[in-house]
This record gives structure tokens, sequence and C-alpha cells, in this order.
């Protein structure tokens, strides 16, 4: 679905096929064509394969394809780091290492297509930065080699920790149908019309399901599968709503199915950003004082007392999952000398505002919040690069000014998964991101990216 939307954001589909035939030359064929899907037209990608019984492969063996093809750099990245994490996610859930991992239904060629695809399309769209919505999951059960399994399968909700997600569930009767944003210096925003996630030959798997009455309700299915979930933590940087940006193309991509009352689609938004705002959860609360993008904010506040100290690090995310830019706590004493803490939030105003501070009230015991009068900030731009550690992709989140590098710092969740894989000490492999980084002249005073 995710290919299909960046085909109908103007994506060519010839320089697509020739970044997935540099990985597997003349083994699948991309064709395109004009669906509707609940009454919108969308542009489906299918991936043909071309040779019969194709090999299931190791996650060292199709590292090894990527590292060898005729790739641009920025694709070949983005193709690791996507396999990458998909190779954790299936060790973690058969209790074995990355690097054993063999990719049964991943590894086949119409998947190694799509998350080849999608990363040269994002190139040739010019994507800098990558958003997203939450992600879709699904419910009720399919079947899966290895027997009845319930929504999200194991891999899906392994890859999906700690990104926003839902169910998607429907609530049409029962039938038998089944925002990336870019400017250069680019952005992608990518959400899914139906809350569906991406379309893969392995997905969604058929339903066991009871017969359906007449106006009962059927599980929507399967909604995301592990290779487009991988797709979205690899290349989107942040969760939250889309940010503010002057639109310079639309990208519908279809999924097989034609769900009834709910178009099964995946919407790709491009454009150059207006503002310079991210919906990053890291991104700086007190803003940058060097030259950057202003960009303007609400912060709210809420003084609470009377809150189990233990619950405020799940407050704290629940208000960045709302769309909050960063939050924070600052220890106060209040009347009577009675000890509390001020929860702090800087969001975009308008709706992102409402929904954090429902989120405040939701989850604090607080009775009001406070809204202050949107402030200015300037803010460095921040963009991604990936660098190699042992074999294992780590991101680097570059801030600049447009000139030059201000600062340069490895991802740390990147650099935890490595570790973990390696087998080596998390500081270890963080000072091998750094010097990495170095390497590649990512460091303050270096050209901007």
């Amino acid at each position: 679905m995710l290919l299909g939307a960046l085909v109908d954001a103007g994506a060519d589909l010839g320089a697509l096929q020739a970044a997935v035939d540099a990985v597997v030359p003349g083994s699948v064929r991309l064709t395109r064509a004009e669906v509707v899907r609940a009454g919108q037209r969308a542009t489906k990608v299918d991936v043909e394969p071309l040779v019969d019984d194709p090999p299931h492969r190791r996650w060292t063996t199709i590292r090894g394809m990527l590292e060898q093809a005729e790739l641009a750099e920025e694709t070949r990245r983005h193709a690791l780091a996507t396999f990458a994490r998909l190779a954790e996610a299936e060790g973690h859930v058969h209790g074995t290492s990355a690097e054993d991992v063999h990719f049964h239904e991943v590894g086949a060629l119409d998947s190694i297509a799509d998350v080849v695809g999608v990363c040269e399309g994002l190139r040739l769209l010019g994507a800098g930065t990558v958003t997203a919505t939450a992600i879709a999951l699904g419910e009720g059960r399919i079947r899966a080699a290895h027997g009845d399994i319930p929504v999200p399968v194991p891999a899906v909700a392994q890859l999906a920790v700690g990104w926003p997600v839902v169910s998607g569930a429907a609530s049409a009767p029962a039938h038998d149908h089944d925002h990336a944003h870019d400017h250069d210096g680019g952005h992608t925003h990518h959400h899914d019309d139906d809350g569906g996630g991406h379309h893969h030959e392995h997905g969604p798997a058929d339903h066991h399901q009871p017969q359906a009455q007449v106006g009962a309700v059927r599980p929507v299915g399967e909604l995301a599968t592990p290779t487009g979930v991988a797709l979205v933590r690899a290349l989107a940087s942040a969760a939250g709503p889309m940010p503010a940006m002057t639109l310079a193309a639309v990208g519908v991509g279809a999924g097989t199915k034609d769900l009834p009352g709910r178009p099964n689609v995946v919407r790709v938004l491009v454009g150059e950003e207006a503002s310079g705002l991210l919906t990053d959860p890291d991104a700086d609360a007190a803003g940058a004082v060097v030259p950057g993008t202003p960009a303007e904010v609400v912060q709210l506040e809420a003084n609470v007392d009377d809150l189990d100290p233990r619950l405020w690090p799940g407050v704290l995310a629940r208000v960045l999952e709302a769309g909050a830019l960063d939050a924070w706590l600052s220890p106060i004493l209040m009347k009577k000398g009675r000890p509390a803490h001020t929860l702090h939030a800087l969001c975009p105003p308008g709706a992102a505002a409402e929904a954090v501070s429902a989120a405040i009230l939701d989850h604090t015991t607080t009775l009001g919040v406070r809204q202050h009068a949107p402030l200015h900030r300037r803010v460095l731009e921040r963009t991604w690069r990936a660098v190699d550690v042992d074999g294992q992709p780590v991101r680097i989140k570059v801030a600049h000014d447009g000139v030059a590098v201000r600062q340069a710092t490895p991802e740390f969740d990147d650099v935890a998964a490595a570790a973990d894989a390696l087998g080596l000490p998390e500081r270890v492999v963080l000072d091998r991101a750094r010097r990495a980084a170095l390497e590649a002249r990512l460091e303050p005073g270096a050209p901007a990216p």
C-alpha cells in the first residue's frame, strides 16, 4: 500500500523497478493499476514474482545482498535498517538471535521489493524527514504457518513497542469484503485512511470467524504486517499529527481488500515544511538560541500534589503520545508547605493542545490545565543519518542551522538494540557509533547535510 502511495505521489515506477532489480535481478516485476476503494481512487502496485519457489533467506544473506547491490546509499541504509528491525523482532518472538533468523515470508521476493521500493521511493521524492500517525493493528484471528493466532501477530506486536497504536476496528456490518510529508530538506507524513497498515502478499491473512449473522460486526482482521510496521519504525522519526507544511503532492495507495464503508488505503502527503515545527517526541523543549526556523507553540501546565510518584513516567509517556513536543516535571512547594510537581508540556496550538490537555486530565489527578499564550521559539533543523556499527545500523540525529552541523547524537534506542544484537555493553556501542559519526563527517562545524 505504501509503495502504491509513493508511486501515486510521483515516484517513478521504472526507477523503483531498477532499484529492486539491483538487489534481486530479474526476479520480480512491479505493475501499477488504478483502483477504487470505498469510492476513493487509489493506485495499487503489485509485485509479480518471475521465478518459481524463491528461497527463504537469513537476515545475514539479505544484509549481504543489500550491501553489495548498486543502490543509492540512502536507500541502502534505510533498507538495512528496516530488515534489521524485522530480524530483531522475529528473533525476539522465536527466542533466537537476529543473526540466526530465517525470513520465511519477509525474505520472500515481494517483501524485498516492498522494502527496497519504498526506501527508493522516499529518496526520489526527496523526503528528508518522515512522520506518521498511529498504526492500526487490526483485530480478530488469522491462520499462519504455526496455526491460528490472534491479531496483531507476535512480530507486529513486538515491532510496534514504543509507537502509538490503535485497533482500527470496523463498525460496519459483516460482509465478504475485505501522511509521509517531504521537503527538499524534506519531510513526508503518512497515515492510513482506513486506520490500516501496509498490505503485502502475506497479509491480510484468512480469518477464522463464526458464520456472520445479519447486522453482526465482523472483526476487521489484520491491518498491519511485520514489513509495514518495520518500514514505519525504521523510516519515520516521529508519530503524531501532520506537521505544518505547504503541500506539493498527495499519493493514495490501495490494499487488496475493498472494505465496506472505509477506504482500504494509505495516504502520503508530500510537501515543504512551513514552520519548522516537527512532531518529534525528542524535540528540544527550550528551543535553540542559534539561527533556525521560528515555530509557534503553546505551553500547558498543571500542579499536582497527590499523585503516586511511581505513575509519573507513564504520565509523561502518555502526554507525549497525545502529541506533545516535550513534557517535563518541576518540583514545587505549594501552600501549607505541601511538596508537589508542575507538569509542563509543549505542543502545537489548536487540536494538538486540546488532545494533550485531555491526556493530562485523564492521567493525573489535576482538576485543570493552564494554557499560556502562543510562544515563539527558534529550532534547529533535524535530520537523521545512519551509520554502521559492526553490521548494525545506528541512526544519528543531526541538528544544523542550514549551513553547518551544530550537534550529532546517536539515537540511544538504536544503540541499545545494536548492543543487544552484538552482545556488547551499551557504552561500547555508543563509543563506536560516535566514532562512526565522526568518520562520516557528522560533527559540529561540518557542512549541513
